[in-house]
């Protein structure tokens, strides 16, 4: 069986980037990565740890509703990450110091603990110290990546274990964390923490990816599907190993493949059907998307699907799109680019989801 490609990509266009979130980690700092979703931060940070020889512990915020989740999703970091029998042996023997219990369950160990609801704050001190721990009796870095990590002010409204958090990292030598975010907070200037921001990538660090993957599986593109391809994609790497997936798995897919058998040319009509396919799946998926917008948001994002351009705030672009006027398109932007779904001016206000884009082009014409 062939295995589905594009699914682990190396890091690709991102070696100045590298270098410097390398060093932040080795230097014993924290970073918080800036980036709309799909454009390659996670795939930023694990290589820089492993640069670094350090572990990862990934931790999404938006799946804490509470105090108790958020423990219970550091805790089954830490174990679903050092999960060898002689760390599991280590955490054993560290949890008989402490308030928590390892447990064997069916289908892997779990921390456990009892505590009464409002005093999980002694629970959270005493866990963050065991990733400190484990570092040290293994004599490696570890590095603890916050998704969405704004999100966690949604039930720690003074910020009182964000505060915790922050002096308990700092405080230790081997523990990293970085934040994933959409873009940076004014607030993470102001507390130094080093700001890497990823854009796309250019169009001939993609087209010289794309090119080497598609060939390994026996497909090569022709000079016109080729730009259409990248036209397509616009630099974000998700959608770009979406859309080449998706070639692969409709004019490419064999089973049991020789070397010396000839490649399949990918013309331009073949992009175009996959491409089309591709954003009538994603249908739902983005119709639930713009149902939870404000209709002033969903204008600008059919504005720009539609008539690109790097001046929103232009007299005639407003007439010409029947936009609000002043505080309302500008409001509108930010809350797109907050949200991932634009970039900023920096980057000429498109649209960041490029097959979101597509499809609202595709839908409205």
């Amino acid at each position: 069986m062939v295995s589905p490609p594009f699914l682990s990509p190396q890091l690709v266009g991102r070696q100045q980037e590298l270098a410097q979130v390398s060093q932040i980690l080795l230097s014993d700092r924290d970073v918080l990565l800036a980036g709309v979703p799909g454009i390659g931060r996670r795939t930023l940070i694990r290589a820089a740890a492993r640069d670094c020889g350090a572990k990862v512990l990934e931790i999404d915020c938006l799946r804490a509703m509470n105090y108790a989740r958020f423990l219970q999703l550091l805790a089954d970091a830490i174990v679903s990450t050092y999960d060898s029998p002689e760390e599991l042996r280590f955490i054993d023997r560290w949890s008989k110091e402490h308030p928590f219990v390892l447990r064997s369950t069916k289908t892997r160990p779990q921390l456990t603990w009892h505590t009464s609801a409002g005093k999980e704050s002694v629970l959270f001190e005493a866990l963050l110290t065991l990733p400190q721990a484990l570092a040290e009796w293994s004599n490696s870095r570890v590095v603890i990546v916050f998704l969405n990590f704004p999100h966690l002010r949604s039930f720690d409204r003074a910020s009182k274990w964000e505060q915790r958090l922050r002096q308990e990292v700092e405080q230790q030598s081997r523990v990293s964390y970085a934040l994933i975010a959409t873009v940076a907070e004014r607030s993470s200037e102001s507390n130094d923490l080093p700001v890497v921001s990823l854009s796309p990538v250019c169009d001939q660090t993609m087209q010289t990816w794309i090119a080497k993957t598609m060939l390994a599986e026996g497909l090569e593109f022709e000079p016109e599907s080729l730009l259409l391809f990248l036209s397509y994609v616009q630099g974000h790497f998700g959608d770009a190993i979406t859309l080449a997936r998706r070639i692969w798995l409709e004019y490419g897919k064999r089973e049991n493949r020789k070397d010396f058998e000839p490649v399949t040319l990918i013309q331009p009509h073949h992009v175009e059907r996959s491409a089309i396919g591709l954003i009538e799946d994603l249908s739902v998926t983005f119709e639930s998307l713009i149902l939870l917008l404000p209709h002033s948001q969903v204008r600008v994002l059919e504005s720009l699907a539609l008539d690109p351009t790097d001046s929103p705030h232009a007299r005639e672009y407003i007439q010409k799109h029947n936009l609000s006027r002043g505080g309302g398109l500008q409001g509108a932007l930010s809350s797109l680019e907050q949200k991932g779904l634009v970039y900023g001016a920096e980057l000429g206000y498109r649209i960041a989801l490029p097959m979101l884009g597509a499809w609202m082009k595709y839908r409205l014409t």
